[in-house]
C-alpha cells in the first residue's frame, strides 16, 4: 500500500475486506492532508455486527492521542446517555465521518476545527465500508456534519432531530445532536435539559430496535 497522497480512500480498501483488515489499512491513510497534523488514524470500534452504529464528525484531542473513538468528555457523556437509555455500549459501533483530528492551536490547546467537504469526501469510503461490514439495523448521526454527510447537505438536525428518516443505509436512521454540543450549554439547567432530550432520542432508537427484531 502506498503511503503517498491519494485522491481518496477508496483505492486503499483491501480485497475481501473485514473490519480488522480495513482498520489496519486505514492506519496508513493519506487520502487528504489531515493526517499531517494528526497523531494517528482513529478508526471505528465496537461490536462487529452491532445493531446500532453511532456516527460523529471526527475524533477529538483525546481520541487523537489514544487512537480510540469517543473516549473524551463527549464520549463519557454519550456513555451516560446510552446507560440511561438502556443501551449497552459494548453492543454498539462507534465511528466518525472523518478519521483524523482536524484542529487549530489556541494557546497550548488543540481546538477542534470543522472538516471541509473535500476532506469528508476523501474519507467517506472508510465509513461506507464500515456500514457495509457491520450492517447495523440502526444508524444514529451525531450532529450536523454526520447527518449532512449521510443524509444530504440540505438536511437540518434542528428541523428533523429525533425523527426516523428513510435511507438506503439502514432500516432505521435518525439524527440527533453531537454530545459535545451538550457540554457547550450555557448553564447547568440547559445541560440537564439537553441531556434529557439527547437520552430520549437514544431511547427512541432502543425502542425501535426492540420492535424491529
Amino acid at each position: 500500500m502506498t503511503k503517498g497522497v491519494t485522491t481518496g480512500a477508496a483505492e486503499l480498501i483491501p480485497d475481501r475486506p473485514t473490519l480488522n483488515k480495513v482498520r489496519a489499512a486505514a492506519k496508513n491513510c493519506r487520502a487528504c492532508d489531515l493526517w499531517r497534523r494528526a497523531t494517528q488514524t482513529v478508526f471505528g470500534e465496537g461490536a462487529a455486527k452491532a445493531p446500532v452504529m453511532f456516527v460523529g464528525e471526527q475524533p477529538g484531542n483525546e481520541e487523537d492521542l489514544s487512537g480510540h473513538p469517543f473516549v473524551g468528555p463527549a464520549g463519557k457523556l454519550l456513555d451516560r446517555a446510552l446507560a440511561d437509555a438502556g443501551v449497552d455500549r459494548s453492543t454498539v459501533y462507534l465511528t466518525n465521518v472523518v478519521k483524523h483530528f482536524k484542529w487549530e492551536p489556541r494557546g497550548k490547546r488543540r481546538i477542534h476545527k470543522k472538516p471541509r467537504a473535500s476532506e469528508i469526501a476523501a474519507c467517506r469510503p472508510w465509513l461506507d465500508i464500515e456500514i457495509a461490514l457491520v450492517k447495523p439495523r440502526a444508524i444514529v448521526c451525531l450532529g450536523a456534519t454526520a447527518a449532512q454527510a449521510l443524509l444530504g447537505r440540505q438536511f437540518k438536525v434542528t428541523a428533523h432531530r429525533g425523527e426516523f428518516v428513510l435511507s438506503p443505509l439502514a432500516p432505521l436512521v435518525l439524527a440527533t445532536v453531537h454530545p459535545s454540543s451538550i457540554l457547550r450549554a450555557p448553564d447547568e439547567e440547559a445541560r440537564h435539559r439537553e441531556m434529557k432530550r439527547f437520552t430520549d432520542d437514544l431511547r427512541a432508537v432502543a425502542r425501535a430496535l426492540s420492535r424491529d427484531r
